[in-house]
């Protein structure tokens, strides 16, 4: 169930400014896989904004992505492989220090995005930024400390302020990817445990799902990539690798200093080439 679940801070193509210390370029350096510059302009982001809650969801997300990737969690085999998801025996353990900082980041982010609630419950950034922070929760519980089960209030309430902001703002296109996994992931459960699993506004259609996905594919700002890494995914689960290799493509033109699409890109290809033998 989980492997759907994998819901983060990511960043859009190119269109992204190369300015220093704007949360744009900090993302950016997430998505390079170079974690440790983006850490550091999410730091002096935060020292000139210390009540923003979105930064301090980034730098969550930061500290999970690199977990995720010093454990070869973000493999394109564990996405496909049931097995390797719900493996409770790791060879890497997670980093206690780690987690020490993730879980100070996720803090951050809810009390400041819940005192700007409390100050205006309609407030999109302080939506977006729970949205980021309970989703990346339920990522970190769900893969790294593989309690996928426990996971699933997390989940729902990531859903929960995703749904709030599609009805305030229907072009606030980022929220429609957590809906998207949600409604592909509940649809991919077998029905005796969907019928016990209820999401808001969820009714586990795939179809629907996916074509979420798509949308943030085309007009998301922050989510524009993650949504290719989850459609690559899908795509390879329902035995699509050209669809897979299309959206693998565009990200490593997108990102060419980050060494995991190319790796994943040339997998695809490799398959492509050997069944065409």
């Amino acid at each position: 169930m989980a492997r759907w679940w994998l819901i983060s801070v990511l960043v859009c193509s190119g269109a992204f400014g190369a300015e220093p210390d704007t949360l744009d370029a900090a993302i950016k350096r997430m998505y390079d896989f170079n974690f440790s510059a983006s850490q550091e302009i999410l730091t002096r982001y935060i020292e000139k904004h210390p009540q923003e809650p979105l930064p301090y969801a980034f730098r969550a997300s930061a500290y999970l992505f690199y977990e995720l990737d010093r454990m070869s969690i973000l493999e394109s085999e564990f996405f496909t492989d049931d097995k390797r998801i719900a493996e409770k025996k790791k060879k890497i353990e997670p980093d206690p220090l780690v987690r020490t900082k993730f879980l100070a980041a996720v803090k951050d982010t809810e009390t400041r995005a819940d005192a700007a609630l409390k100050a205006d419950p309609n407030d999109r950034q302080a939506l977006f930024a729970m949205c980021i922070a309970q989703g990346v929760a339920t990522d970190y519980m769900a893969f790294v400390e593989k309690r996928q089960i426990a996971s699933i209030s997390v989940a729902k309430r990531s859903n929960g302020y995703a749904q709030r902001l599609m009805k305030l703002d229907p072009k606030f296109y980022d929220a429609y990817l957590t809906a998207g996994i949600s409604e592909y992931m509940i649809g991919s459960l077998p029905f005796f445990i969907r019928w016990f699993v209820k999401f808001e506004n969820i009714d586990g259609d795939k179809k629907r799902g996916v074509e979420r996905l798509e949308l943030v594919a085309r007009e998301g700002h922050y989510f524009r990539p993650f949504s290719k890494i989850l459609l690559a995914t899908i795509a390879l689960r329902e035995k699509r690798p050209r669809d897979a290799q299309r959206f693998l493509q565009e990200l490593s033109r997108d990102y060419p200093e980050n060494p995991l699409f190319r790796r994943e890109l040339d997998k695809v290809s490799a398959k492509i080439g050997q069944a065409a033998n």
